[in-house]
């Protein structure tokens, strides 16, 4: 049986590294409220809905930052890798500077510092979500990142809502907890990634809650999360993730290409202002780990979200992985962890 239990605001610890550490150890995730200025982060959702205007999927009467769809365009769009839109159209969200800027905010980078206890890595594979609210655009299932990503365990996802976002939007809701748990095993499920996590026997006890913007949720990447039905059906709902580690700790060397190998970094850089932006991972001597394909070798499965049922097989990280950030298509805080968030 499920329950649901509302966010708890961390920003009383947000400059306190001990305690941090303590709520990511014991709860697998934080949230904080007002986190980044909400002018950055509506500047981003301008320019994202420019490019979705620019493809004629909004409604030509409504204001550009109410995210109103045409359903007639929306419909007809064929969405690419789990993010909402076509390839095309990612592709030029991709480029924008201001998405990858949002990333390294001074205030998420100290953020994810202090709750390392040390330099964090950005993994420079971000993420954007556009969900326009169409058959094509499954919620997101219940599912633990880590198999799509891998590297070391100790990787932490920030989820940012580009705007205000109620549950009815369909927000994301966290199973706190779960990091401490080990890898669950997996079903078949529509969704972005296409696989969700098998929680019978465990405790479901949901956070959730509304977001404005500039409020940020961290977790780990063991802790189960899943995105709620939008149940506006001509609102688009958007969200970038951006993932971080301790540089000390090994990655996975898809974790340095653009999501599902949208563009070449050259093609995505031309223009950019900020050189401070590109590959500046490139400064560190990353100690790398192979990508394990056994992960996605999944259950015989019941009544699945979307309807669906499956049976059990070995699913390939470039068919899965890329959707969630993970696999070869695209080229301490919790979980076991001793010491620091992140000394996995």
């Amino acid at each position: 049986m499920e329950t649901l239990l509302p966010f708890e605001d961390s920003t009383q610890i947000l400059n306190d590294a001990a305690a941090l550490q303590a709520r990511m150890e014991c709860d697998g995730f934080f949230y904080f409220k007002g986190l980044l200025a909400r002018a950055i982060v509506l500047d981003l959702r301008r320019q994202i809905l420019g490019v979705c205007q620019k493809y004629g999927w909004l409604s030509p009467t409504a204001d550009l930052m109410d995210a109103i769809i045409d359903p007639v365009a929306a419909n007809a769009m064929e969405p690419f890798c789990g993010v909402g839109v076509t390839q095309a159209a990612y592709r030029e969200v991709y480029k924008l500077e201001a998405f990858h800027r949002l990333a390294q905010h001074p205030a998420v980078l100290g953020l994810m510092a202090r709750g390392c206890g040390e330099t964090v890595l950005p993994h420079p594979r971000n993420i954007a979500r556009l969900m326009f609210p169409t058959k094509a655009n499954a919620p997101t299932p219940p599912h633990q990142d880590y198999i799509h990503i891998q590297g070391t365990k100790a990787v932490y996802t920030c989820w940012i809502p580009l705007g205000d976002t109620t549950e009815t939007l369909g927000g994301l809701q966290v199973l706190g907890g779960t990091h401490s748990v080990g890898l669950l095993p997996v079903r078949k499920s529509a969704g972005a990634g296409g696989l969700q996590v098998v929680l019978d026997g465990l405790n479901q006890t949901w956070s959730h809650g509304d977001f404005t913007a500039g409020d940020v949720l961290v977790f780990h990447s063991h802790t189960v999360h899943r995105s709620v039905p939008n149940q506006f059906p001509d609102r688009l709902r958007l969200s970038v993730d951006y993932r971080y580690q301790p540089v000390s700790l090994p990655i996975e060397k898809g974790s340095l290409q653009p999501h599902c190998a949208v563009a070449e970094w050259a093609d995505i850089y031309a223009g950019w202002t900020d050189t401070s932006l590109q590959y500046y991972w490139e400064q560190y001597a990353l100690e790398f780990q192979e990508y394990d394909r056994s992960l996605f070798v999944t259950e015989p499965s019941g009544p699945m979200m979307g309807g669906s049922q499956m049976g059990g097989s070995q699913m390939g990280g470039s068919q899965m992985g890329g959707q969630m950030g993970g696999g070869q298509m695209d080229g301490a805080m919790g979980g076991g962890m001793s010491g620091p968030m992140g000394k996995n």
